[in-house]
């Protein structure tokens, strides 16, 4: 395990705990995978997992980061492929799965020598979640998802099936197209006015404020697309329904009501099939619903885990 620099800037000394620190580890099959963790106020503070969406980098995590970091320690990583982790060393089928991505985990925690920790997971993150869970329910004090579904993912973010059966010739376009399609997003991310195109096509809220959300926004400049869609169409294969009645553990679920790419209303199933659920809708919410109400969302997280002993 090695570290490196934090990824902040220094706050002030009362706020230190707050740094994320850089590490690598080797996965069960051969990939490097980069990951971050905070110090937390003592070696011993309980832990929590957090698992990106898709292409969200770490830093979209920085205002629950700042909001806990003072009672527990945050464990991150980035998904193999992507931002700081490598490819996997051989290209097969299944490099990308969510299986893969959960013995990534499973080795960051070993590397770590944490034993149990919340699972916190957003959009792709939930089924990553749900996955380890499957796996290995030893590892999770308690669940809280984001943001996400328990079918497949594609099916349920792309409305009608004519749609739906377009998705993976474009899929498959789009990776044989990566580097054409990768300079026309980073020209695309690269413009003042991306944010608030994202906010007139509602893919996030207008309450959103533009410079928090600058910093996720450059690092979009920086994916692999050939990556990215291999990992989107073994994210579109993963199908956790039949993990929920199985889930012994606490669930929060939390979801905003104008979430384009994961109606709320899938969240609603999922907690009616969960045997412990609880679930927060917040009222004005999209997909970055953790972003746009960052308080609201902490002090849910916070209370749901007074609530279990966490």
């Amino acid at each position: 395990m090695s570290a490196a620099a934090p990824i902040y800037s220094a706050p002030p000394a009362s706020q230190s705990l707050l740094l994320l620190t850089a590490h690598e580890v080797e996965s069960e099959d051969g990939t490097r995978v980069a990951y971050y963790t905070t110090r937390g106020p003592s070696p011993d503070a309980p832990v929590i997992v957090l698992a990106n969406g898709l292409g969200g980098p770490r830093h979209a995590w920085k205002a629950l980061i700042e909001y806990l970091g003072d009672r527990y320690r945050f464990v991150t990583w980035d998904y193999r492929g992507l931002y700081g982790s490598g490819r996997p060393p051989h290209d097969r089928p299944d490099a990308y799965s969510i299986e893969r991505h959960v013995e990534d985990l499973r080795a960051i925690l070993g590397d770590l020598g944490v034993a149990n920790a919340s699972l916190v997971g957003w959009s792709m993150g939930v089924q990553v979640c749900l996955e380890t869970y499957r796996k290995a329910p030893e590892l999770a004090r308690n669940l809280v998802l984001l943001n996400g579904t328990f079918g497949r993912p594609i099916d349920t973010a792309v409305p009608g099936p004519l749609a739906r059966r377009a998705v993976e010739p474009a899929l498959l376009l789009a990776q044989r197209y990566a580097s054409p399609v990768q300079r026309l997003m980073r020209a695309a991310a690269a413009q003042p006015e991306f944010v608030g195109w994202m906010k007139r096509f509602g893919m996030i809220g207008e309450t959103l404020e533009e410079s928090e959300f600058a910093e996720v926004v450059s690092m979009f400049r920086s994916l692999d697309v050939e990556v990215y869609v291999k990992n989107l169409r073994a994210l579109g294969e993963h199908d956790a329904s039949r993990i929920l009645e199985t889930i012994e553990a606490p669930v929060l679920v939390i979801t905003g009501d104008r979430d384009r790419m994961t109606p709320y209303g899938l969240s609603q199933q999922m907690v009616r099939r969960l045997p412990r659920a609880e679930i927060l809708v917040v009222r004005g919410g999209t997909h970055y619903t953790a972003v746009e109400f960052p308080e609201l969302v902490g002090l849910r997280i916070e209370r749901f885990f007074h609530d279990h002993g966490f």
